[in-house]
Formats: structure tokens, sequence, C-alpha cells
């Protein structure tokens, strides 16, 4: 009985420690009772303690392929975090209510740090904030900063719009029309890439004359294509700014026997897009490295937890280059997908 004091003891006082800042009273109550602890163990004839197991949680935002290479990252880390228990989780639904949900049922269930990709983060300052005054709080892919977050770990979206604009550029050096179609409009994510590639075709002759929205809703997205075609006959190229918009694209191109003729500009990795991107049916795709948010993430959040706090820059941005994928490299990008997925 007092060895299994002894580790509820231990397992609570060591809990309050590595929280650190989240919760300053528990770590002065930890002081005053450490020399009880010592005691008690001593009298039990105890030796060393065991090592607490943290809980980390990577939140996505929606269900998606994408997210795959994310998971590839996570499994990495665990294997070089044995003593903690990691978790890639998928919210009910792809709504800002539902990942708030998610994370405080995850708070709830003794999850020691989370990183999430948000759906909507300047509307989810105050749920953030609330994670955060309880457990350390990343963001990715989507940032928050006017939050208590720790950091950002993801791309530069805004870089990543340029560089799609810089595909639009080589492929239509004489000008065109474009429409965008991504899933949150109002998404940091989805603004900040809109606005990259605004700025890199700024002068150009090309113009992004609108860009559809369909909050992740696979049906919608490929019948805003379907409605571009029908109704729009100016549009001869077309960008993709989530993963699957472009293979939704790529599904009404085909259907109305017009691939090749539009010129498409892509974002991420998905299959189809590589595969397009190989046929030369689509000019290129900006693609992120998913892998390492995950990788890089959990393994931040294990040093954070263990007081460690040397890799939190700054200006608190841990940025992962984006790059261009086309004809010229797309086989060796799609090896080094295979290796990194496990074959």
């Amino acid at each position: 009985m007092i060895s299994n004091n002894i580790n509820e003891i231990y397992e609570l006082l060591v809990r309050m420690d590595v929280r650190g800042p989240y919760n300053r009273k528990e770590k002065a109550v930890m002081k005053r009772s450490s020399a009880l602890l010592t005691a008690v163990a001593i009298c039990a004839g105890g030796g060393a303690q065991a090592q607490e197991q943290h809980s980390l949680a990577f939140v996505v935002n929606a269900a998606s392929d994408f997210w795959k290479l994310a998971e590839g990252g996570v499994l990495a880390a665990q294997a070089e975090l044995p003593d903690h228990d990691l978790q890639f989780r998928y919210p009910a639904t792809g709504t800002a209510a539902a990942q708030n949900q998610l994370m405080d049922d995850l708070v709830a269930a003794g999850v020691d740090a989370i990183m999430i990709s948000s759906v909507d983060p300047s509307n989810s300052i105050d749920a953030f904030n609330r994670i955060a005054a309880q457990i350390p709080l990343l963001t990715t892919d989507s940032d928050a900063p006017q939050s208590d977050r720790i950091a950002y770990l993801g791309s530069s979206n805004t870089l990543a719009g340029v560089q799609a604009g810089e595909i639009a550029l080589s492929a239509m050096p004489d000008g065109g029309t474009c429409m965008g179609f991504v899933g949150f409009l109002g998404a940091d994510n989805a603004v900040e890439r809109i606005a990259g590639f605004r700025q890199a075709i700024e002068g150009s002759g090309i113009e992004l004359v609108d860009v559809r929205g369909d909050d992740v809703d696979f049906a919608r997205a490929r019948s805003n294509v379907d409605d571009v075609l029908a109704a729009n006959p100016e549009i001869d190229c077309m960008v993709g700014f989530y993963s699957y918009n472009p293979p939704k694209i790529y599904e009404a191109l085909q259907a109305s026997g017009r691939l090749g003729d539009i010129t498409v500009v892509a974002f991420d990795e998905d299959p189809i897009t590589l595969g397009a991107v190989r046929q030369g049916n689509f000019a290129g795709t900006v693609v992120q490295d998913p892998y390492q948010w995950g990788y890089q993430g959990m393994l931040l959040m294990a040093a954070v937890l263990a007081g460690d706090t040397s890799g939190v820059p700054e200006d608190g941005l841990i940025i992962v280059p984006t790059k261009i994928i086309d004809q010229s490299n797309v086989d060796a990008f799609e090896a080094e997908l295979r290796e990194r997925l496990g074959g």
C-alpha cells in the first residue's frame, strides 16, 4: 500500500512540475512536498522513481488524406519518445466548435500538450487561451499569433502562395484569367496563400478573379469547378489552394474534356495531383512538409514539458520550407514520400 501511495504522490508532483508556468501555484506545493516524498520513499525502501508518461496530441482541421504524412511524422516521433503517448486526432466535423470541444475533452482526459491545425483561428482565440492556460499549446498549418500559443510550427502560407504564383507566371507568360478554389475562405492559411498568389502575379497580366469556398465538402468542391466551367468560359487557369481541390479540378476537367486546355496550379501532394504534374496536365504544385510538422511538433512539445524551451524562437515562428514540384522533380519527390510512408 505504501509503495502504491509513493507512486501516486510522485506522479502528481512530477505532473505539477513539468507544466512550468502553467501551474505556478502547484510548483510551490511541490517544493514544500518534496521532503515528504523523500521521507516516504526512505521508509518504504523505494529506489528510483518511474518516469511519467506524457500524453501529446496532434489535432487536425478535418478528415483529409493530406494528414497521412503528418501522422507518419508523429509515428516517427513516437519511436524516439517511448515514454510518451502520442495521439493523432480528427474532430467529429471540420468546424471550430468541434475542434475546441475535442481539445477540451483531451485536456479533461489528461493530455499534457496539444498541437492544432485550426479551422478558424481568428475566432478561436478565447478557446485557445483557455487551453493554453492549462497545458502547452502549439499551432500548425494555420496560426493564431494573437493567442497564448507557445509557437507556430509549419509553412509560411504567404510564401507558399508566392510560389504558386511563380508556377502561374512560368506557365502563362502572356497572362491569363484564374479562378481559385479552397476549403475555408476565412482560414488564415487560405487568406495568406491567396494573398501571396496575388502578390506574385501583380502586374503580370494574370488575374485571380475570384476564389470559391467549399467548407471541406468534397462534393461541393467538385460542383464549384463544374459551375465555373459552365458559367465562366473566359477562365483559362484554375488554382486549387487546399490539398483536395486539385484532384476535384482534375475530375471536372477530365469529365468535361478540357484536361490540358486549362492551366492548373496546385497545392500539396495528393497522388492525383502528382500524376497530373507528371503527365503535364498540371503546371506544378506547391508542397508543404506535414511530416515534419508532426515529427518536430511532438519533439518540441516533449522538450517544453521537460522544461526545455530552447527550441522556441523569440518570435514564436518555426517555418518549415515549402517547395515547387513540377515535371523535373516529381519522380524524386514521390520516391521520398514512399520512403516516409513506409513503402
